[in-house]
């Protein structure tokens, strides 16, 4: 490859195909099921996250620092749904695989950048629950409005930065081994893996963004809620700890929908047959922001609360 690189000359011109073929699918029988389950997927996740930001806005009881990171989850899941199931429809379900070089890079983008932000938001829910149960005196104080939009201002910028990066680096790669991208979106990984030319540095910026943006925030997360069972162990009474803990049973949802199906299917490695890897990754992506809303309103005593006021006024005018 660095002979290959050197031959070039100072004068490189990179090989940019037109157009890839996405092939995560094709080998799996009877996905037209799947891909009608997909859209049913979707239109629930459309439906439920436009509930969920339209109360937040609606009732001011919610305009708390924790729900500010919630509307931010649901407008979040809105975007990532919109971003991945309705292309994944038209490549699998209408026989359209073919995707535009520059169209490939954009949807790689929009989708990195939208599932990372997933996880950071569930990041900022963690803090604050953390927070509210070691601190309850102080939260006023250390949670305020300016500091959660400031922290998911913070998110939104570490989480894009990266991602231009990746696909700088991936515009600077002769596409040349093969055009056929065997995954279900534009994955940076399978694209860097079809240059001919040295890919070091993508493949040292992946093993980065996995650290960045998924070890750091499992293990940040982890770690926050042995901080607070640490806490709830000292509280009196049996009453008061399931009080307690009850306030972080819908973020604990969340985080296991979206990090249980992804830590099994990375640890199991090359055990898992690729189609299986597949759709449990699509499944993954496309499964927490159909839920998330439904979670939040069926364990969030608040938000149901209000959702009943909401419909009250709504019948009595």
């Amino acid at each position: 490859m660095n002979s290959f690189n050197s031959a070039l000359g100072k004068n490189i011109t990179f090989v940019r195909p037109a157009y890839f073929i996405i092939s995560g699918f094709s080998g799996i029988p009877n996905t037209k099921y799947y891909y009608v389950f997909l859209g049913f997927v979707y239109i629930v996740s459309l439906l439920g996250n436009t509930v969920v930001m339209a109360v937040i806005y609606l009732d001011p009881n919610l305009r708390t620092p924790k729900y500010v990171a919630v509307f931010n989850l649901a407008f979040v899941d809105l975007l990532g749904s919109s971003a991945l199931v309705p292309k994944l429809l038209d490549i699998f379900l209408f026989n359209h695989p073919y995707i535009s070089y520059n169209d490939c890079l954009t949807f790689l983008f929009f989708c990195y950048t939208l599932l990372t932000m997933q996880v950071f938001n569930l990041v900022a829910l963690s803090y604050d629950r953390l927070i509210a149960i070691m601190h309850p005196l102080h939260y006023q104080v250390k949670m305020t409005h300016r500091f959660m939009l400031s922290l998911i201002a913070f998110f939104w910028v570490f989480a894009i930065t990266p991602v231009i990066i990746a696909v700088g680096l991936l515009t600077r790669l002769s596409i040349c081994r093969s055009v056929v991208i065997n995954s279900y979106f534009c994955d940076h990984g399978q694209i860097y893996k079809l240059a001919c030319n040295d890919y070091t540095p993508s493949y040292v910026l992946a093993m980065l963004l996995i650290a960045l943006f998924f070890v750091f925030p499992l293990l940040f997360i982890v770690l926050s809620y042995l901080c607070i069972g640490y806490a709830l162990s000292k509280v009196a009474t049996a009453q008061e700890r399931y009080k307690a803990f009850r306030t972080c049973t819908a973020h604990l949802s969340l985080v296991a929908i979206y990090f249980i199906p992804l830590v099994t299917t990375f640890t199991a490695g090359a055990r898992i047959h690729p189609n299986a890897r597949i759709i449990n990754l699509s499944l993954s992506s496309v499964f927490p922001p159909m839920l998330n809303p439904i979670i939040y309103v069926l364990q969030t005593q608040e938000i149901k609360v209000s959702v009943k006021q909401l419909f009250k006024v709504r019948k009595e005018s």
